[in-house]
């Protein structure tokens, strides 16, 4: 039976959600699948992944084949590197100790990446909130000189006596 490791669709429309698993080809795309290895979340930035890497790594080395979409995940997560060290483990070219140094130090870098690229969305947004804050402020203080002008020059415009109560107003000449 030839199997595949690929996406399931789930959520609401305009939102995808995915569960990454392991199915028969033939099988649809959102029907029976073999098993279950993580789930996918390009909603967010930058997108939720999570991964049994074992459950993966093992289905790989069994000979399931990832959809180009999942093969991108699963590099992103580091089980293809994994599945390429375990390869040159079994054919002799270096131990398992090399392989699992190999890889902590991938993961590391890896890691430092994604935590640089979540700092630097952050204080993006926090930027940008100040910015708006400020265009604001600048917004107000703006209106409020307006305003306090036109007050300062309203007493200057206005009639030079009022009629008294009992009086009729006095009429401009005609010209």
């Amino acid at each position: 039976m030839p199997t595949r490791i690929r996406l399931q669709r789930k959520g609401k429309k305009g939102q995808p959600y995915y569960h990454i698993v392991v199915a028969d080809q033939r099988a649809p795309r959102d029907g029976k699948y073999i098993d279950r290895i993580g789930a996918y979340d390009p909603n967010q930035n930058p997108a939720f992944i999570e991964i049994d890497r074992t459950k993966a790594l093992d289905w790989m080395q069994k000979g399931a084949q990832p959809t180009d979409t999942c093969r991108a995940i699963l590099s992103y997560t580091g089980v293809v590197y994994r599945n390429h060290l375990q390869n040159g483990v079994k054919k002799g070219a270096f131990g398992q100790e090399e392989a699992d140094r190999r890889f902590d130090a991938w993961l590391n870098e890896k890691n430092t990446k994604i935590e640089g690229k979540r700092s630097k969305l952050a204080s993006g947004a926090e930027q940008a909130h100040k910015a708006r804050l400020d265009a604001e402020k600048r917004k107000a203080a703006e209106m409020a000189a307006k305003l306090s002008a036109k007050l300062a020059a309203a007493p200057a415009e206005a009639p030079a006596e009022a009629p008294a109560e009992g009086e009729a107003p006095a009429e401009a000449p005609a010209e």
